[in-house]
Protein backbone atom coordinates (compact mmCIF):
# COMPACT_ATOMS: atom_id res chain seq x y z
CA UNK A 1 0.00 0.00 0.00
CA UNK A 2 1.25 3.48 -0.75
CA UNK A 3 2.90 5.10 2.24
CA UNK A 4 4.08 1.84 3.81
CA UNK A 5 7.46 1.61 2.07
CA UNK A 6 9.70 4.17 3.74
CA UNK A 7 10.21 5.95 7.00
CA UNK A 8 10.98 9.64 6.97
CA UNK A 9 13.18 11.28 9.59
CA UNK A 10 11.42 14.64 9.24
CA UNK A 11 7.67 15.16 8.95
CA UNK A 12 6.50 15.26 5.34
CA UNK A 13 2.93 16.57 5.21
CA UNK A 14 2.69 16.05 1.45
CA UNK A 15 3.60 12.37 1.80
CA UNK A 16 1.05 11.87 4.57
CA UNK A 17 -1.59 13.75 2.59
CA UNK A 18 -0.94 11.59 -0.50
CA UNK A 19 -1.50 8.42 1.54
CA UNK A 20 -4.62 9.83 3.19
CA UNK A 21 -6.00 11.14 -0.09
CA UNK A 22 -5.97 7.62 -1.57
CA UNK A 23 -7.91 6.43 1.52
CA UNK A 24 -10.67 9.07 1.71
CA UNK A 25 -8.68 11.14 4.20
CA UNK A 26 -7.78 8.31 6.58
CA UNK A 27 -4.39 6.91 7.58
CA UNK A 28 -2.83 4.66 10.19
CA UNK A 29 -0.17 5.48 12.76
CA UNK A 30 2.21 3.25 10.79
CA UNK A 31 1.58 5.26 7.62
CA UNK A 32 2.04 8.49 9.60
CA UNK A 33 5.34 7.20 10.99
CA UNK A 34 6.49 6.43 7.45
CA UNK A 35 5.83 10.10 6.63
CA UNK A 36 7.79 11.25 9.72
CA UNK A 37 4.88 11.78 12.13
CA UNK A 38 5.36 10.24 15.57
CA UNK A 39 2.39 9.54 17.85
CA UNK A 40 3.40 12.62 19.84
CA UNK A 41 3.36 14.81 16.74
CA UNK A 42 -0.04 13.41 15.76
CA UNK A 43 -1.30 14.28 19.25
CA UNK A 44 0.03 17.82 18.78
CA UNK A 45 -1.93 18.20 15.53
CA UNK A 46 -5.13 16.63 16.88
CA UNK A 47 -8.24 18.77 16.42
CA UNK A 48 -6.29 21.15 14.20
CA UNK A 49 -5.18 18.96 11.31
CA UNK A 50 -6.03 15.39 12.28
CA UNK A 51 -8.58 13.60 14.41
CA UNK A 52 -8.30 10.20 16.01
CA UNK A 53 -11.03 7.89 14.76
CA UNK A 54 -10.08 4.76 16.65
CA UNK A 55 -6.89 3.31 18.07
CA UNK A 56 -4.20 3.58 15.40
CA UNK A 57 -6.44 5.27 12.81
CA UNK A 58 -6.67 8.98 12.06
CA UNK A 59 -8.46 11.24 9.60
CA UNK A 60 -7.50 14.57 8.09
CA UNK A 61 -9.89 17.09 9.66
CA UNK A 62 -10.64 19.12 6.54
CA UNK A 63 -10.81 16.24 4.09
CA UNK A 64 -14.24 15.99 2.39
CA UNK A 65 -16.47 13.23 3.68
CA UNK A 66 -17.14 10.29 1.40
CA UNK A 67 -19.60 7.42 1.21
CA UNK A 68 -18.70 4.24 3.05
CA UNK A 69 -16.07 5.79 5.32
CA UNK A 70 -17.04 3.19 7.91
CA UNK A 71 -15.74 0.48 5.59
CA UNK A 72 -12.45 2.28 5.09
CA UNK A 73 -11.89 2.53 8.84
CA UNK A 74 -12.58 -1.20 9.25
CA UNK A 75 -10.24 -2.01 6.36
CA UNK A 76 -7.46 0.04 7.98
CA UNK A 77 -8.22 -1.75 11.27
CA UNK A 78 -7.50 -5.01 9.41
CA UNK A 79 -4.05 -3.67 8.51
CA UNK A 80 -5.27 -3.41 4.91
CA UNK A 81 -5.48 -7.20 4.63
CA UNK A 82 -9.23 -7.66 4.93
CA UNK A 83 -11.61 -8.04 2.00
CA UNK A 84 -15.26 -7.09 2.36
CA UNK A 85 -17.34 -10.15 1.64
CA UNK A 86 -20.58 -12.07 2.05
CA UNK A 87 -23.67 -9.88 2.60
CA UNK A 88 -21.60 -6.69 2.60
CA UNK A 89 -20.13 -7.51 -0.81
CA UNK A 90 -23.57 -8.44 -2.10
CA UNK A 91 -24.81 -4.97 -1.13
CA UNK A 92 -21.72 -3.19 -2.49
CA UNK A 93 -22.11 -4.94 -5.85
CA UNK A 94 -25.80 -3.96 -5.74
CA UNK A 95 -26.83 -7.49 -6.65
CA UNK A 96 -29.92 -7.81 -4.46
CA UNK A 97 -32.22 -5.97 -2.09
CA UNK A 98 -30.16 -7.09 0.90
CA UNK A 99 -29.66 -4.60 3.72
CA UNK A 100 -26.95 -6.11 5.95
CA UNK A 101 -27.20 -5.20 9.61
CA UNK A 102 -23.52 -5.99 10.13
CA UNK A 103 -20.36 -5.64 8.07
CA UNK A 104 -18.71 -8.84 6.83
CA UNK A 105 -14.95 -8.88 6.37
CA UNK A 106 -12.79 -11.83 5.33
CA UNK A 107 -9.30 -11.88 6.81
CA UNK A 108 -6.43 -14.13 5.71
CA UNK A 109 -6.60 -17.63 7.22
CA UNK A 110 -3.44 -17.00 9.27
CA UNK A 111 -5.38 -14.35 11.25
CA UNK A 112 -7.61 -17.04 12.76
CA UNK A 113 -5.09 -17.60 15.57
CA UNK A 114 -4.79 -13.92 16.44
CA UNK A 115 -6.52 -12.51 19.47
CA UNK A 116 -8.52 -9.63 18.08
CA UNK A 117 -10.63 -6.92 19.62
CA UNK A 118 -13.29 -6.96 16.94
CA UNK A 119 -15.09 -3.66 16.35
CA UNK A 120 -18.82 -3.66 17.12
CA UNK A 121 -20.97 -4.65 14.18
CA UNK A 122 -18.17 -6.48 12.35
CA UNK A 123 -18.45 -10.17 11.44
CA UNK A 124 -15.15 -11.85 10.63
CA UNK A 125 -14.56 -14.72 8.24
CA UNK A 126 -11.17 -16.36 7.71
CA UNK A 127 -10.03 -17.49 4.27
CA UNK A 128 -7.39 -16.62 1.73
CA UNK A 129 -8.93 -14.57 -1.07
CA UNK A 130 -6.82 -14.64 -4.20
CA UNK A 131 -6.45 -11.76 -6.64
CA UNK A 132 -8.86 -13.44 -9.07
CA UNK A 133 -11.59 -13.36 -6.42
CA UNK A 134 -11.19 -9.67 -5.61
CA UNK A 135 -12.43 -6.43 -7.00
CA UNK A 136 -12.56 -2.97 -5.48
CA UNK A 137 -15.20 -0.59 -4.28
CA UNK A 138 -13.97 2.97 -3.84
CA UNK A 139 -10.73 2.58 -1.89
CA UNK A 140 -11.43 -0.84 -0.34
CA UNK A 141 -11.19 -4.42 -1.62
CA UNK A 142 -14.32 -6.52 -1.96
CA UNK A 143 -14.82 -10.10 -3.07
CA UNK A 144 -15.75 -10.40 -6.73
CA UNK A 145 -19.34 -11.23 -7.68
CA UNK A 146 -18.80 -14.98 -8.19
CA UNK A 147 -16.90 -15.39 -4.91
CA UNK A 148 -19.50 -13.25 -3.12
CA UNK A 149 -22.30 -15.50 -4.33
CA UNK A 150 -20.38 -18.63 -3.31
CA UNK A 151 -19.76 -17.19 0.17
CA UNK A 152 -23.42 -16.24 0.58
CA UNK A 153 -24.60 -19.72 -0.42
CA UNK A 154 -22.09 -21.34 1.94
CA UNK A 155 -23.21 -19.21 4.90
CA UNK A 156 -26.93 -19.71 4.19
CA UNK A 157 -27.89 -16.16 3.31
CA UNK A 158 -31.63 -15.88 2.56
CA UNK A 159 -32.07 -18.03 -0.61
CA UNK A 160 -34.50 -15.55 -2.20
CA UNK A 161 -31.86 -12.81 -1.98
CA UNK A 162 -29.12 -15.07 -3.33
CA UNK A 163 -31.38 -16.15 -6.21
CA UNK A 164 -32.02 -12.49 -6.99
CA UNK A 165 -28.27 -11.80 -6.84
CA UNK A 166 -27.44 -14.69 -9.19
CA UNK A 167 -30.00 -13.38 -11.67
CA UNK A 168 -28.65 -9.81 -11.44
CA UNK A 169 -25.02 -10.95 -11.77
CA UNK A 170 -25.83 -12.96 -14.91
CA UNK A 171 -27.93 -10.14 -16.41
CA UNK A 172 -25.05 -7.70 -15.92
CA UNK A 173 -22.47 -10.12 -17.33
CA UNK A 174 -20.64 -10.47 -14.01
CA UNK A 175 -20.80 -14.26 -14.05
CA UNK A 176 -20.90 -16.79 -16.89
CA UNK A 177 -23.79 -19.07 -17.79
CA UNK A 178 -21.76 -21.97 -16.41
CA UNK A 179 -21.29 -20.10 -13.11
CA UNK A 180 -25.02 -19.31 -13.01
CA UNK A 181 -25.97 -22.98 -13.46
CA UNK A 182 -23.45 -24.16 -10.86
CA UNK A 183 -24.47 -21.50 -8.32
CA UNK A 184 -28.18 -22.25 -8.74
CA UNK A 185 -27.41 -25.93 -8.19
CA UNK A 186 -25.43 -25.14 -5.04
CA UNK A 187 -28.24 -22.88 -3.82
CA UNK A 188 -30.80 -25.67 -4.33
CA UNK A 189 -28.48 -28.10 -2.56
CA UNK A 190 -28.22 -25.76 0.42
CA UNK A 191 -32.00 -25.28 0.43
CA UNK A 192 -32.59 -29.05 0.44
CA UNK A 193 -30.02 -29.56 3.21
CA UNK A 194 -31.67 -26.94 5.43
CA UNK A 195 -35.26 -28.02 4.80
CA UNK A 196 -36.99 -29.73 7.78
Amino acid sequence: MAGDERTSETPDWDALFDVAQAQAGYFTTKQAANAGYSPQLLAYYRDNRVERVRRGIYRLVHFPASDHEDLLVLWLWSEQEGVFSHETALALHDLSDILPSRVHLTLPARWRRRRLRVPTGLVLHFADVGDGDRSSFDAVPVTGPRRTLEDCIETHVEPRLVEQAIHQARQRGLISTTDETRLRGELLGVGEATAP
